[in-house]
C-alpha cells in the first residue's frame, strides 16, 4: 500500500497545484449547483481550513447554458459570489468539468457533437477550471452505445488538445485531466442493485496505454504529465431504492493496479450514502477523490420536507398548500428529468420523484415556481423554531440544536443537513 499512498500524494500535490495547503490524504469532489449546497461546501471548508473541489457536469452547465441556464463563467461567478458570503477564500477552490465529451449532443452525427464538445471543454478552460474528466465514451447518432477503447482515447485527446491550446491563448494554468469511463450512469442506477462488476485491472492499465498512445498522436504529450487520475467501477453505486457498499475485499485486485500506474489515483463516482468506514477504505484504496451530488441534494430535501411539515403544525388549519404538492404538481408538468429513470405503479413512481436516492427532484429546485415556494416556507416559520418539533421531524439535526451548535432557523437547519451529510467526508480524507 505504500505505492498507493505515494501515488495518491503526487496526484493531490499536482491536483493542489500552488495552494498552500497541507495535503490531506484525499479530496471530496462535490457536484452540485445549488446554492445551499455550495454554501454548505464552503463553509465547512472555512472552519477546517480546507480547500474545496467543486465540479460541474457536461449536461448541468456547458457553452449552451445546460439545464441550469449557466455556462461555465457562470458557474464560476455564481460559486465566487457565494464565497464573499461564506467568508472563504476564492483562491481556495478548485473547479473541476465532469463527463466533459459529448454527452448533450449525442443523439446528433459525431462530427457534430465532438465539435460541440470541443467548444464546451474550451468554455471551461477559458474559464479557468482546473480539474477536467475527459469522457468521450458515449456513441453518437448511427454509432454503437459504447465506442471501442482506442476510438474513445482518440476523441479524448482530441478534446485535451481543445483544453491545452485554448489555456494557452488566455494564460491560464494548463488542467490536470481525469481519464476513464468506467463508471455508474449518471445519478445512479435505475434498478435494485445485486453485486456489481468491478473494473478488472488489465482493463484500467489498456485504457491508461491506448489515452497514452492518442495524446502522443494529437500532439499533446506534455498533457500526460497532468492526467491525474482514471475513473473506475470499485463495486460503488446507489440505486432509487438500495445502495451498493464499498467491499475492500473485492476491489483488491483493482487496486493492485496501481502499483504500475505511477503518479495516479483513482477517481471514485457515485460514493453518495457510503458510510465513513468505506468511505475512507476506498481512500485507503487509492480513491483518492471521492464524488458527491445527489446525497448531499437528497439531504436537503430532507430538511425542507422537515420544515414543511413544521410549518403546518404551526399553521394548522390556516396552512398554505406545502412544498411537496408544488414540486409534484412542477415534475408533473415536466417529467423529463424522471420519467426515463422511475417505473412502477403510479404510487411507486410518486414516492421515487420524492424519496428515491438518485433524487431526480434536485433537477427542480431552480425552477421558479419551487424556488417561489421554498422561499414562502422560510418566510411563514418563525425565527426561533420550538425545539420539540425540530426533534419530531429533524431529529438527527436536534442533537446540534439544543447543545447550541446550530441555530434554530430555517435556513442554519438546511445548511446542517448538508453539512451532516459531508461529515463522513471529512472522516474519510482527512490527515491522519
Amino acid at each position: 500500500m505504500a505505492a498507493v499512498e505515494r501515488n495518491r500524494r503526487i496526484a493531490l500535490a499536482k491536483l493542489f497545484g500552488s495552494k498552500d495547503l497541507p495535503l490531506p490524504r484525499g479530496i471530496t469532489s462535490v457536484c452540485s449547483a445549488h446554492p445551499l449546497v455550495v454554501e454548505a461546501v464552503l463553509r465547512r471548508a472555512a472552519r477546517e481550513d480546507q480547500a474545496v473541489l467543486l465540479e460541474a457536469t457536461c449536461n448541468q452547465v456547458n457553452q449552451e447554458g445546460g439545464y441550469t441556464g449557466m455556462t461555465p463563467a457562470d458557474f464560476r461567478h455564481f460559486v465566487e459570489r457565494i464565497a464573499v458570503t461564506a467568508g472563504f477564500p476564492v483562491d481556495r477552490i478548485i473547479l473541476g468539468g465532469d463527463h466533459l465529451g459529448p454527452n448533450p449532443w449525442r443523439k446528433l452525427p459525431a462530427d457534430e457533437a465532438m465539435a460541440r464538445a470541443e467548444a464546451m471543454i474550451v468554455a471551461y478552460a477559458e474559464a479557468g477550471f482546473e480539474k477536467l474528466h475527459l469522457d468521450t465514451s458515449m456513441g453518437c447518432a448511427g454509432e454503437p452505445a459504447g465506442l471501442s477503447d482506442a476510438l474513445t482515447a482518440e476523441r479524448a485527446a482530441r478534446l485535451a488538445r481543445a483544453a491545452e491550446d485554448a489555456t494557452r491563448r488566455v494564460g491560464r494554468k494548463p488542467p490536470v485531466y481525469v481519464i476513464g469511463t468506467e463508471v455508474p450512469p449518471p445519478g445512479g442506477a435505475t434498478q435494485v442493485l445485486e453485486e456489481l462488476e468491478i473494473t478488472r485491472p488489465e482493463a484500467v492499465l489498456e485504457t491508461l496505454a491506448v489515452h497514452r498512445s492518442a495524446f502522443v498522436a494529437a500532439g499533446v504529450e506534455p498533457a500526460l504529465a497532468r492526467v491525474i487520475g482514471i475513473v473506475v467501477q470499485p463495486g460503488v453505486e446507489f440505486g432509487n431504492a438500495n445502495v451498493a457498499l464499498y467491499k475492500p475485499d473485492r476491489a483488491q485486485s483493482l487496486v493492485s493496479a496501481l502499483d504500475a500506474m505511477p503518479g495516479l489515483l483513482f477517481e471514485a463516482h457515485s460514493t453518495d450514502y457510503q458510510p465513513a468506514g468505506e468511505l475512507s477504505a476506498l481512500v485507503d484504496g487509492g480513491f483518492g477523490i471521492l464524488k458527491v451530488g445527489p446525497g448531499l441534494t437528497f439531504a436537503l430535501r430532507e430538511a425542507l420536507y422537515g420544515l414543511d411539515a413544521i410549518r403546518r403544525e404551526i399553521a394548522g388549519q390556516a396552512a398554505s398548500r406545502g412544498l411537496p404538492a408544488v414540486l409534484e404538481e412542477v415534475m408533473l408538468a415536466s417529467p423529463g428529468h424522471w420519467s426515463g429513470h422511475y417505473s412502477g405503479t403510479a404510487t411507486e413512481q410518486r414516492l421515487q420523484r420524492h424519496f428515491s436516492y438518485s433524487d431526480r427532484i434536485r433537477y427542480y429546485w431552480l425552477d421558479r415556481q419551487v424556488s417561489n415556494a421554498v422561499d414562502r416556507l422560510f418566510a411563514e416559520l418563525p425565527g426561533r423554531i420550538p425545539e420539540t418539533l425540530i426533534s419530531q421531524y429533524l431529529s438527527r439535526l436536534y442533537p446540534k440544536v439544543v447543545a447550541g451548535h446550530v441555530a434554530p432557523n430555517a435556513r442554519d437547519l438546511c445548511l446542517a443537513a448538508i453539512d451532516a451529510a459531508l461529515a463522513p467526508y471529512r472522516i474519510a480524507t482527512a490527515r491522519r
